[in-house]
């Protein structure tokens, strides 16, 4: 794991965040900045712009879930959050959050190092597997939009649908555009003609 990262740690005793300042240095990492209130964490995150997040609260109630998720950035960075006690519902409500690490029964300082290794592998896995779902998503909506400019041309043009593809084709490589450009400028300009 890569000890260049910046850390902003959440924790409201100072005692314990300077434990906790010193158990990531022990560990290797050397950015890391603390903050007392979780109210912070917005004007916090802007400016020090951390790579992951870490939060020691006692006890987690659904509304700062619902905060964390709004303003830690949990899509742009793993957030690893330790907890004292839970239930389902919070527990859940973190997941849904994007909380990438859950931990319960607190944070011990022997714990610290594997357990935000861990966030950030999390975090990078649900990234990947998030911009997989993205690119099939364009990859689907590009093929109906394809697929309806080749419908367009087979209606006007009485053309089979493999001419239909080809004409797109051709028309891309003659103006230097890609396929599903030409694709949408059809589909946009059949839609303004209708």
């Amino acid at each position: 794991m890569a000890r260049d990262l910046s850390i902003l740690i959440v924790e409201e005793d100072a005692a314990r965040a300077r434990q906790i300042i010193d158990a990531l240095i022990d560990a290797g990492w050397n950015d890391v900045h603390a903050l007392a209130q979780t109210s912070a964490l917005e004007r916090a995150i802007k400016m020090h712009d951390p790579d992951i997040v870490l939060i020691d609260v006692a006890n987690p109630d659904r509304d700062t879930l619902e905060h964390l998720s709004l303003i830690s950035g949990t899509k742009t960075r793993p957030v690893a959050m330790f907890v004292d006690q839970t239930d389902d519902d919070l527990t859940q409500a973190a997941l849904a959050a994007g909380v990438s690490a859950y931990v319960v029964d607190g944070l011990q300082m022997n714990r610290i190092k594997p357990v935000l290794e861990t966030a950030i592998a999390r975090f990078q896995i649900m990234r990947q597997m998030q911009s997989e779902l993205d690119a099939a998503k364009r990859a689907l909506e590009d093929r109906k939009t394809l697929d309806r400019a080749k419908g367009i041309l087979m209606r006007q043009r009485g053309m089979s649908e493999d001419e239909a593809y080809k004409l797109i084709r051709k028309t891309a490589m003659d103006q230097g555009r890609k396929v599903i450009d030409v694709a949408q400028a059809l589909v946009t300009a059949a839609d303004l003609l209708s």
